[in-house]
């Protein structure tokens, strides 16, 4: 049995980096609860509420939105012509 070799556990970049943040993130927020600033304080330092914050991304979303799918509309079938003419692969 000692010949056999287990593959590591790979996880991609981009989990890893957002594993990383959420802790992070936790970490910093359980800092900042400590010396007891909320959320609402630090919007409130910059002039913004709660509801106003929502209301402004809400607001982003509904302009988002529609311009990603507009953005899809060239590049998807670019990146699809350019996947297809790539030359393939060795291996």
């Amino acid at each position: 049995m000692s010949g056999i070799r287990k593959k590591p556990i790979t996880v991609s970049p981009l989990l890893s980096t957002i594993f990383k943040i959420a802790v992070f993130s936790l970490l910093v927020g359980a800092g900042l609860s400590f010396v007891n600033i909320s959320a609402e304080d630090i919007l409130g330092s910059v002039g913004l509420s709660p509801l106003q914050l929502w209301i402004y991304m809400l607001e982003f979303r509904d302009w988002a939105v529609p311009n990603m799918i507009l953005g899809a509309f060239i590049v998807v079938p670019v990146w699809l012509v350019i996947y297809l003419l790539r030359p393939p692969r060795a291996g």
